[in-house]
């Protein structure tokens, strides 16, 4: 793929006097509390708020439409098109904008911790936590690398350059615009630190499967004998919590890919929800949160400078951004082989799917294609309460090209490597939200665990009558009856009539599929319209 750079108006902007390059973490926590941008915590970490914006803005994301993209983009809701006339306008008004700050930050890594296939990034920021979030989540050069660092994509963000649409061409005064022919992303107007993140992860959803690797959208830890899982499930949904497990070791919490020669994180850090975190709990996160960590919108004692991590006052998608190597468990470098198991993760807030399920290879791609869940409040700008989605992939807002790519890779890659698959259901039970309650993260470890170390190859099995899903009878740790669904209900009317609901919603997402083998549509559930 040819690409024209904006080299000119990017090289003007890097011989600027107020230019500060690759600064040391202890700098970057320096000028954030100089410039009050942010307040230390008692663990040391910083913490930081973004206004308005407390999450991803999906309706202000577009990617350039010109000769580059025009052919290999899946153009549509998701993946919206905007003018290249549109996108160097404001790339000019943003590098006028930066050159009139007192300060700006730039600093370089990789995207990609597999030197064979990793992405020389630059990112410059207006903010201090901003770069100092960048530096902990992407992977970072030796001080060699540096020498020799040529970046391919350069990110730019300028939260208090505010677009008019009226004027820019844009949905809002916020803005993610990626420009593959030019290999620059722009973001201003929102100082969700998030976005920096999934820009680049669209970016590499692009790149990667034209070198043969499968991008995604997933968590991955390895075993003591080398056996690799992966998570895959939208935010909310327990990827980071489950893969940061004491008696395995984490390639990853988000984003990775799958090459012929196995799996490696994208990433170099943690972007870990906080919300209702604790030592006992979650341990590994919360001992992982300490000097140069950023803490976004979480809560924090105004005299005790203690974070407050069960208040929702400020959002509930509170995060802390932290390098992998504040982690004890971790593999260094993040690359392993390739998995034994994959785990689906969905957080169900109908209360109706089992907590685990074996499924079969069409079964994988049936839930792979299909990508429920339910959207967790605060992870977007206007979710209040959780309500259900389908992201194809379990990760269709950051995949520019079609979701049969992504898909046939990951069916491909299942059947050589015999990759065992699971679906695990982390929502709700005994009842819809508001009724039921949360799956207890006990439950969950044990039933992972389980299906990690071999333990539900050949366990008994019961197949859900709506879901067609094989469920194990028996899981250690955890008790039987929590199992099946329909037993945790008291109304067992009101559940046949959630199920039915959730399957009719199934079978109406997965029509847009319909190029899928006839096997992958009979994988779903049962549908019986009325």
């Amino acid at each position: 793929m040819k690409a024209v750079k904006s080299s000119s108006l990017i090289n003007d902007l890097m011989v600027q006097d107020h230019l500060q390059y690759n600064l040391s973490v202890p700098q970057l926590v320096e000028k954030i509390l100089s410039r009050n941008e942010g307040i230390l915590t008692d663990s040391g970490a910083v913490r930081a708020t973004t206004g308005a914006y407390t999450g991803r803005s999906p309706n202000d994301k577009f990617i350039v439409k010109d000769e580059v993209s025009n052919h290999i983009v899946n153009w549509g809701t998701v993946n919206r098109a905007i003018e290249e006339d549109i996108f160097n306008k404001l790339l000019g008004k943003v590098i006028d904008h930066l050159k009139e700050v007192n300060e700006i930050f730039t600093l370089n890594g990789y995207a990609g911790a597999d030197k064979k296939y990793r992405l020389p990034i630059q990112i410059i920021n207006e903010y201090a936590w901003h770069n100092l979030f960048a530096k902990q989540l992407f992977v970072r050069p030796t001080s060699e690398e540096l020498k020799s660092h040529e970046p391919e994509f350069t990110i730019i963000s300028a939260p208090s350059f505010k677009a008019d649409p009226a004027i820019d061409g844009t949905n809002s005064e916020a803005f993610v615009l990626i420009s593959f022919k030019q290999k620059v992303v722009l973001i201003g107007g929102t100082e969700y630190a998030g976005e920096i993140k999934k820009s680049v992860f669209s970016i590499m959803n692009l790149l990667l499967p034209r070198e043969n690797i499968l991008s995604m959208h997933c968590s991955a830890n390895v075993g003591t004998e080398g056996d690799v899982a992966l998570f895959f499930g939208l935010s909310g949904t327990g990827k980071t919590t489950l893969s940061a497990d004491p008696y395995r070791y984490l390639i990853g919490d988000d984003e990775h890919g799958w090459s012929p020669n196995g799996v490696f994180n994208i990433e170099g850090g943690c972007y870990a929800k906080c919300i209702n975190l604790s030592k006992e709990k979650e341990p590994e996160i919360y001992n992982a949160i300490h000097f140069g960590s950023v803490l976004e919108n979480v809560t924090v004692n105004d005299k005790t400078r203690i974070p407050d991590y069960d208040n929702t006052s400020l959002t509930e998608n509170t995060r802390a951004a932290y390098p992998l190597e504040n982690l004890d468990n971790i593999v260094s470098p993040s690359v392993a082989g390739h998995p034994n198991a994959i785990i689906f993760l969905t957080a169900d807030a109908s209360g109706t799917l089992p907590p685990i399920s074996k499924l079969t290879k069409e079964q994988a791609m049936y839930h792979f294609l299909s990508g429920y869940t339910s959207k967790l409040a605060g992870t977007e700008r206007g979710i209040t309460e959780p309500e259900a989605t389908f992201s194809t992939c379990f990760g269709a807002p950051f995949l520019p090209l079609a979701p049969s790519t992504y898909a046939e890779m990951l069916g491909e890659k299942i059947e050589q490597h015999d990759a065992k698959v699971f679906l695990v259901n982390t929502g709700w039970t005994g009842g819809a939200y508001g009724v039921g309650h949360r799956m207890k993260l006990s439950y969950t470890r044990a039933m992972v665990h389980a299906a990690l170390e071999g333990e539900l190859n050949s366990v008994e099995t019961i197949t859900d009558e709506v879901f067609g899903l094989k469920i194990p009878l028996h899981v250690p740790g955890v008790p039987d009856d929590v199992l099946i669904p329909r037993n945790t209900w008291t109304d067992k009317a009101a559940y046949d009539q959630a199920a039915q609901k959730l399957a009719t919603q199934f079978y109406e997402n997965f029509t847009q599929f319909s190029y899928a083998s006839e096997d992958i549509k009979k994988a779903g559930p049962v549908y019986r319209p009325e």
